[in-house]
């Protein structure tokens, strides 16, 4: 199957591009990110998107730029976090090499602050991450062949991590 080397998904604020530019580097790869997809395609912040026309019309855009992603771009790329809320992305996803990184409340509280920059966490942002957690846990779980904690390790561990569980070789 052509398309990503590798596929990182996970949480707002988990460190999918942090970690996908350094496992990219070491492969000497590309890096992708869907959610740098469609603020260059909209010329507007996601958040803008989501206060403009609402979630549903985020979720199309999202949807769209997954697909084109992974039919175009050949190596390492990250999707935004709720990209597997989608059933028929979790389908394209079957046969990709994902990896779905994760880290528990503290851990995004000390990385993220639970900003309100991130539109789904603007009020109440500890209960909502919670509950968001709770409802993609399973989905990542599905689309992934491998999980990676991030809690507690520095970046370069985490890629060190994910290089070692998808036994892919450094370049």
């Amino acid at each position: 199957m052509s398309g990503p080397r590798l596929v990182l998904v996970g949480p707002m604020g988990v460190g999918k591009s942090t970690i996908g530019h350094l496992v990219a580097e070491r492969l000497g790869l590309a890096y992708r990110d869907t959610d740098d997809d469609i603020v260059t395609a909209e010329g507007r912040e996601i958040s803008d998107i989501f206060v403009d026309d609402g979630e549903e019309h985020f979720r199309a855009l999202e949807r769209e730029a997954v697909r084109t992603a992974l039919a175009g771009h050949e190596g390492v790329l990250a999707l935004g976090g709720g990209a597997v809320l989608d059933a028929g992305t979790r389908e394209l996803l079957r046969g990709h090499p994902v990896v779905f990184l994760t880290m528990d409340i503290d851990e995004a509280v000390r990385r993220t602050g639970l900003a309100t920059a991130r539109p789904l966490l603007a009020v109440n942002p500890r209960r909502t991450w919670r509950e968001l957690m709770e409802a993609r846990r399973p989905l990542y779980t599905e689309v992934a062949r491998a999980t990676v904690a991030t809690d507690d390790r520095t970046p370069e561990e985490v890629a060190a991590a994910v290089l070692d569980v998808m036994e892919l070789k450094e370049a």
